[in-house]
């Protein structure tokens, strides 16, 4: 798992994408009582936009990302239930870390719903400080950021 390489997604990826973020995410539906917000993404439209990369043949994990002035967003990171506890999340926790100073972006930033708890517990292990928790129209969002000096 640790050679392979994350790649931009392309069009021909676009079913690849949904498939992944939908088995990562259903399973949040019944918890917060509504299809978490990836999953009614336009995936095709950010392909092609180049924010989504892709790892693992067959294709286990993604990571959508948007860059602005002063930060790089990291949108959604999904992995497939059937890829985890091999590394892949904090592969592409590490990506977008890298991807960031490519761009010379001095930090991430990033949200998850409130009760995804476990998406809580993980981004502070990976540097993230928690900035605030606030409503966003539906959704009860906790906001975190990572300073890469």
């Amino acid at each position: 798992m640790a050679d392979e390489e994350i790649r931009p997604a392309v069009a021909a990826d676009v079913p690849v994408v949904e498939d992944v973020i939908d088995a990562a995410f259903r399973p949040y539906i019944e918890r917060i009582g509504r299809v978490p917000q990836p999953m009614e993404e336009d995936h095709a439209a950010n392909v092609a936009a180049g924010k989504v990369f892709l790892t693992g043949e067959p294709v286990v994990g993604l990571v959508v990302v948007e860059a602005f002035e002063d930060h790089l967003f990291l949108d959604t990171i999904a992995v497939h239930p059937t890829a985890h506890g091999r590394g892949v999340g904090r592969r592409l926790l590490r990506f977008v870390d890298a991807h960031a100073r490519a761009l010379g972006l001095p930090e991430v930033r990033l949200y998850t719903n409130a009760l995804m708890w476990e998406n809580q517990k993980i981004y502070p292990k990976y540097g993230y400080e928690l900035v605030e928790r606030r409503p966003d129209g539906p959704y009860d969002r906790v906001h975190y950021r990572k300073r890469l000096l």
